[in-house]
């Protein structure tokens, strides 16, 4: 019996027969209640069996919430259908991560399935709104450029979205929080769009309902997240957030947290952990409108400034009650709001904030200070140099470091804050009460503290490399600091060498390798580019010899030292000069002998590629970077690594430098120092001056002895010539004498050649006007015998026009005649034509009546009238050409002289033709 039961049974069914049958039904269903049926089953698969869900009703479920939008239950399931696909469980057999990236692609490579999405945020239903939110947040962290594209395409995608934050309910508001952060992470349209949405306002509106920065949760830190991702490297939300006047709102924030803080009692223990959170996500938002180098970052700068909010953040970095992370934080921020502002900078001094030279008070509450007594108050510079001098705790180690940013940015790019400064350290380490956070008297006397922290060094000899770095006159200045007084007979040391001394001290006893690279900070920038400097460090002759021997040790625990001090001889012997208290020769035989070329090279290489170096800048410069019980590994200022890989090649290259080659040093585009090319010309001038002057000197003696026998010469020859002088009167008196019985003789002669001349030219002119006369007659013979020619021809010329003319008249005549018997011929067929022309009308007024049989005999004679018009103008032009003719022959004949009549022109219309022709022989004749 039972095997016939069984045998009637029907066959089971598996889950993917189950599902594809759910699907059809899903596809092929028009009630409402059968979908809803359907989708139920496939819900209760979609856990386990994801893919066969997917790829039989994934379709079928996003045009159920195109149908059926409007049923709340109906939507519900489907979106609760369609999480469980991207959210399967874990020993389903078809968990896959590329199932979730197939339901993505169907959303966004569609529009109007992201669409639907977005319309039921309209919908007030609780479940609608939130499931449709998680359901866009999975698809968007599946495919996320995508998803934004689709919500920036659609008209009032981000409307939408923008306006769940309105909602009351925390947990739709929260997820329309997380979806939008994500939607706007890199997106710059959509964080513009989103921005002009009005989401500052509902952004603040959370924060100030969730109880503010202190009492707020995690929603307080999903508004700060969407901030910081709607503000960060976007210029045009920091311009409308600036512009739009919330700057106040932070710095009020801010203010509230000091006043939750200093009520009595405090915050209480379990709130804190949270509050910190806040706070530190709010400094990251400010610090979001001050990148270095951005183009708002000044008016951001002002703009804090002046909403007051730098000092809240003081307040906060200075408040003891605070976690040291936070007020870490909390300096740096401060350190931003500063920075390259020269007039912030300025103003940032007058502050006053609370002294951390109070010890934090003694009462507690579960570990945490508490109370409301107000602690005094110090200047802030004096309080950041209290921070990171003289405490000396490792547990402030960020706050410290934090403290010696802020410092920087004080004095960063403003040289009269500088120099106030390093003459106030220098007055300090003057006096004679020790000041403990003087930062000259802290590296002189190579002072750690007394718990042998090496920081507290570390951090003044950065301090002192800014205050120099770069600053030809700072570095002046700091040259004229000594320690020791000749007076009393004590050895006077200068301020470089005692860095050197006490290098070299630190590196022999093995020493914190923090301290040496302090000391070696100092030193490499001071001596770089600095000629006096330099002789300075070499006026010591036996600190090369000692850091050349510490270089050749090898020690592979302080390659960092190591390298740097292979830096500084390089720097020393780049700007060292053959005048130099240790000649630049014998540096270089120093460095190739004792050293080695390779060992120097190898020092400084191993430096460029230790990691400290190569990767400083993702490495972290905090207490996060040390093991537990150890010191942090933070060893190199930033600034001082990008001067060491800056010079790297030209240090490597510098003892390949010939010793005679030296190199000219420019500060503030003056040349530095003498000029080594200036003196080396100098000196050669002067050589060539001397051996000139010698030269001269021997030429004056010889000038001299010559001088001396020239004049007696003189006299000699003077003695000569007055003797001469005399014979030579006496010859000139007797020569005189004959002179004038020879001019007397040439007068005579004179007188009679004269007489010859003017009888041979009176012979001549009369000889010529003899034959002048003789021309003159000839010339007349000739003349008239040419006037008698030349009246000849007058009169063949004349009776040759006469002739013409008389032919010329005849054949004008004859010409006007023909032209008249062609007129009157052409005035009677002109006649005739008009006469046919009439009776033409006439027949035409007669074949109105009967157009349809004499169309054909109109248009004929319509031609022929048109024939007749054409003949007519064709003789007109004839005429016309005739009568310029007969206007060309009488301009000829007025050529020619002949005269011509006007009434002959009335009488004749235009001369013949054959006129022309007679106009041209007698123009030829002529």
């Amino acid at each position: 019996m039972f095997r016939i039961l069984e045998a009637q049974a029907p066959a089971k069914q598996n889950a993917t027969a189950t599902i594809s049958t759910l699907c059809g039904r899903l596809q092929s269903a028009t009630l409402l209640e059968d979908r809803r049926a359907a989708i139920l089953g496939l819900r209760s698969f979609a856990k386990q069996w994801p893919a066969s869900v997917s790829s039989g009703g994934l379709r079928n479920l996003i045009s159920c919430l195109n149908k059926d939008i409007d049923d709340v239950d109906t939507t519900k399931i489907t979106l609760e259908t369609l999480m469980m696909l991207f959210n399967p469980d874990e020993s389903s057999p078809e968990a896959s991560d590329d199932i979730a990236l197939w339901l993505a692609d169907e959303f966004t490579q569609r529009q109007e399935n992201t669409t639907v999405l977005l319309d039921l945020l309209e919908s007030y239903d609780f479940y609608s709104r939130l499931y449709s939110l998680q359901l866009m947040s999975a698809i968007s962290s599946a495919r996320p450029e995508r998803t934004q594209e689709c919500v920036a395409t659609s008209p009032v995608g981000v409307s939408r979205l923008v306006a769940v934050l309105d909602d009351k309910r925390e947990a739709v508001r929260s997820e329309g929080l997380l979806l939008l952060t994500s939607l706007t992470l890199s997106s710059s349209e959509l964080q513009k769009v989103v921005a002009y949405e009005n989401a500052f306002d509902r952004v603040f509106s959370i924060i100030d309902a969730e109880g503010s920065l202190t009492h707020g949760g995690i929603p307080i830190q999903d508004c700060l997240s969407l901030l910081g991702n709607l503000l960060r490297l976007n210029i045009s939300n920091q311009n409308l957030f600036r512009e739009s006047g919330w700057m106040k709102k932070l710095a009020a924030l801010f203010s509230d947290v000091l006043k939750e803080q200093d009520t009595q009692g405090g915050v209480p223990d379990w709130a804190r952990s949270q509050r910190d959170k806040n706070v530190w996500g709010l400094l990251a938002v400010v610090r979001l409108f001050l990148i270095r180098g951005s183009i708002g970052t000044q008016n951001s700068q002002r703009s804090f400034w002046q909403s007051g909010l730098l000092a809240q953040v003081l307040e906060i970095a200075f408040h003891p009650s605070i976690d040291m992370n936070i007020r870490a934080e909390a300096l740096s921020t401060a350190a931003d709001l500063i920075r390259g502002n020269p007039q912030l900078q300025e103003a940032f001094a007058q502050f006053d904030v609370p002294s951390p030279a109070v010890p934090e008070p003694a009462a507690k509450v579960n570990g945490h200070a508490n109370g409301i007594t107000a602690p005094p108050r110090d200047n802030v510079i004096s309080a950041l140099l209290e921070l990171a001098l003289v405490r000396s705790s490792l547990h402030i180690f960020d706050v410290r470091l934090a403290c010696c940013e802020c410092i920087k940015a004080y004095m960063q790019n403003h040289s009269p804050i500088r120099l106030f400064f390093l003459r106030r350290a220098i007055e300090g380490y003057s006096s004679d009460e020790p000041e403990p956070d003087n930062i000259l008297t802290i590296l002189v006397q190579n002072n750690v503290g007394h718990s042998g922290d090496p920081y507290r060094l570390w951090i003044a000899a950065v301090l002192l490399f800014h205050l120099l770095y770069e600053d030809f006159e700072a570095k002046n200045i700091a040259m004229q600091v000594t320690e020791g007084d000749a007076a009393n007979g004590e050895e006077v040391v200068t301020c470089i060498q005692a860095f050197a001394s006490n290098l070299i001290s630190a590196e022999q006893s093995m020493g914190d390798e923090r301290i040496s690279i302090a000391y070696l900070t100092i030193l490499c920038s001071w001596l770089y580019e600095d000629h006096d400097a330099v002789n300075d460090f070499l006026s010591e002759g036996s600190i090369l010899q000692s850091i050349v021997q510490l270089v050749t040790q090898d020690s592979p625990t302080r390659n960092l030292a190591l390298g740097l001090c292979a830096i500084l001889l390089g720097i020393v012997y780049e700007f060292s000069t053959k005048d130099s208290p240790v000649p630049r020769g014998t540096i270089h035989q120093i460095l190739t002998t004792r050293l080695g070329r390779e060992r120097y090279i190898d020092r400084i290489t191993r430096l460029r590629e230790h990691p400290m170096i190569r990767d400083f800048e993702i490495l972290a410069q905090d207490m996060s970077s040390s093991q537990k019980g150890s010191l942090p590994e933070v060893y190199f200022d930033r600034t001082f690594v990008e001067f060491v890989k800056d010079n790297f090649s030209r240090v490597i290259r510098a003892i390949d430098r010939a010793p005679g080659l030296e190199v000219p040093v420019v500060a503030n585009g003056i040349q530095k120092g003498i000029s080594r090319e200036l003196v080396d010309s100098l000196k050669a001038q002067v050589e060539d001056r001397n051996q000139t002057v010698q030269k001269l000197e021997s030429d004056v003696l010889t000038l001299e002895r010559k001088l001396g026998q020239e004049q007696a010469d003189h006299r000699k020859a003077k003695d000569s010539a007055a003797t001469e002088l005399n014979r030579i009167r006496n010859i000139n008196e007797a020569l005189q004498r004959n002179h004038e019985e020879d001019l007397q003789q040439v007068q005579k002669e004179s007188q009679t050649s004269h007489q010859d001349l003017v009888q041979r030219h009176n012979v001549e002119t009369r000889r010529l006007e003899k034959d002048m006369q003789s021309l003159k007659a000839e010339h007349e013979t000739s003349l008239a015998r040419i006037r008698e020619r030349d009246d000849v021809e007058i009169k063949d010329l004349k009776s040759t026009i006469t002739r013409l003319r008389g032919e010329l008249e005849k054949s004008s005549k004859e010409h006007v005649q023909d032209l008249q018997t062609a007129h009157e011929d052409y005035s009677t067929k002109i006649s005739s034509l008009e006469a046919r022309l009439q009776r033409a009308e006439g027949r035409c007024a007669d074949a109105e009546k009967r157009a349809s049989q004499f169309q054909k005999e109109a248009e004929s004679k319509e031609s022929a009238r048109a024939t007749a018009q054409t003949e007519l103008d064709d003789l007109l032009m004839v005429l016309g050409d005739l009568e310029d003719k007969r206007s060309r022959d009488k301009e000829r004949l007025k050529a020619l002289g002949e005269p011509t009549s006007d009434e002959e022109g009335d009488e004749e219309d235009t001369p013949n033709a054959d006129g022309e022709e007679v106009s041209d022989g007698a123009e030829q004749e002529a």
